[in-house]
């Protein structure tokens, strides 16, 4: 079975939040853990100065947004998501998939559970639009 390679510059196409989930969705199973006995290793690599250093200039250039789309701020904590699944091999071998921004993007908790598992009630309600004289949005 031959996976996909997802890019940024592809992701980057897609203007709509929900087209880029869909992008990106895994459909995973729920607690099927990625490197298992092996979590220390993945443990290291996002401690490392040359994870940090990504991670920030990810984040920089998502301008703080989930999925890289303005109106979607994050408010909290950011994830760093690998657009594709990164297992123990990656680290040891130091694949182009790790540090390289072409392979990442910024997101909540929550749409990185969603994107992982699958489930769409995870993701945050798109921004009320507003409209001139609108006091009132949530009465709609």
């Amino acid at each position: 079975m031959s996976m996909t390679i997802k890019t940024y510059s592809e992701l980057s196409q897609l203007k709509s939040f929900e087209k880029r989930f869909r992008y990106l969705q895994l459909g995973g199973i729920v607690g099927r853990e990625t490197f298992g006995s092996d979590r220390f290793i993945n443990q290291e690599f996002y401690a490392s100065r040359e994870w940090k250093s990504i991670r920030d200039f990810v984040i920089l250039r998502d301008n703080g947004c989930d999925l890289g789309v303005d109106g979607f701020d994050i408010c909290g904590k950011i994830i760093i998501h690998h657009l594709n699944p990164i297992l123990p091999k990656d680290i040891e071998t130091n694949s182009d998939f790790l540090l390289n921004p072409e392979y990442l993007i910024s997101t909540t908790h929550k749409t990185h559970n969603a994107i992982h598992y699958g489930d769409e009630t995870l993701l945050a309600a798109a921004p009320v639009e507003r409209a001139k004289n609108d006091t009132c949005p949530w009465r709609k």
